[in-house]
């Protein structure tokens, strides 16, 4: 069966006057869409006319959106989204929109016009968007969320920027460093600034973040990097100088939520000798440290996460630590990323 599907081509098959995938009627193509996923859609709409009309279908692209995904696009302007079909609010969804406290991102048009200005789906596909060319400013607003591209689902990411940190003033304590490696999936730029701890003895760090997420289970993480990292000749190097006291007493992360759910999670950040037997290397790595799990039933009313870090034994300093920010990812998809978990 399938050497005689290889054989067929958009008009018919090699040899004979047989049906080929050119006979298919959009509408059975637009069906078997909706059990695919955006980039398989993609992938597939290249091969004629009747699959790249039924990937344009609304009906296929509303159902790859979220049921509430009107609340995301309350966060932009309306002439952001307003004319767009669903596929390309799909597009326009899987890329960050900041938020803060229910208010909007900042938009500006650059006054240039694309016929068809290109959103990526994954390294080989592509969606286009035909609208006006936008770029989102993000001025003192340090939460954002987005879609994942490959189910939909809502993802969420709150900067060190937008929470509460012991001694952050302080420049003798805690410096703001620009970077590039503030990032999800080592893919995704998200906020370009993280949080870099040189020394204190009362270490905390707090937030909160309030939004309508649609029912799912999510897990929590902090992202965090034990040492400070540079570029030197083009290389990436990692300093520790004022990396210590993560291995004398556990750090506890806590969460909660408005509807009474919590979770807690207790753990060395810095332990080189169960490191070294284990064969994990936690210094100068990204690392996302799960703090738990909650479920969200329903997107209305809008569920509050407050979630924290802390190490508070003033018997000893700490220091040499980045904290870049926390996610808030569907559960099953961040146990499929690829990237570095620690379980505890």
């Amino acid at each position: 069966m399938g050497a005689s599907l290889s054989n067929l081509t958009e008009w018919g098959p090699i040899a004979g006057d047989g049906p080929g995938l050119g006979d298919i009627p959009e509408s059975c193509v637009a069906c078997v869409f909706l059990y695919l996923t955006p980039p398989e859609i993609c992938n597939l709409a290249r091969l004629n006319r009747a699959f790249r009309d039924a990937a344009s279908s609304d009906a296929v692209w509303e159902s790859k959106l979220p049921h509430n995904y009107h609340d995301l696009l309350d966060l932009l302007p309306p002439e952001m989204y307003q004319n767009l079909c669903k596929k390309d609010v799909f597009a326009l969804l899987s890329r960050p929109v900041p938020f803060d406290d229910g208010n909007k991102a900042s938009i500006m048009a650059t006054g240039k016009y694309f016929q068809k200005r290109s959103l990526k789906l994954d390294a080989k596909c592509w969606v286009f968007v035909n609208m006006h060319h936008f770029e989102i400013w993000n001025i003192g607003m340090w939460q954002e969320v987005w879609l994942d591209k490959v189910t939909g689902r809502v993802c969420l990411s709150i900067s060190t920027k937008s929470m509460s940190i012991t001694g952050i003033e302080d420049r003798r304590y805690w410096n703001w460093v620009s970077t590039e490696e503030s990032r999800l999936d080592y893919h995704m730029l998200l906020f370009n600034i993280v949080a870099y701890l040189q020394q204190i003895w009362w270490f905390e760090v707090d937030g909160c973040v309030k939004f309508p997420l649609p029912a799912d289970i999510y897990t929590l993480s902090f992202r965090i990097h034990l040492g400070r990292f540079s570029k030197r000749l083009g290389r990436r190097v990692c300093y520790f100088e004022h990396t210590h006291g993560w291995d004398i007493k556990p750090v506890r992360f806590d969460l909660s939520t408005s509807d009474g759910q919590e979770a807690s999670t207790v753990c060395f950040l810095d332990d080189c000798a169960e490191d070294e037997a284990n064969g994990c290397q936690k210094r100068g790595c990204w690392i996302d440290y799960k703090v738990g799990e909650f479920i969200v039933n329903e997107s209305n009313p809008a569920t509050e996460v407050r979630f924290s870090m802390k190490q508070i034994d003033c018997t000893h300093s700490k220091g040499g630590i980045c904290v870049d920010a926390v996610s808030i990812i569907p559960s099953d998809l961040k146990a499929g990323k690829r990237r570095m978990v620690l379980k505890y």
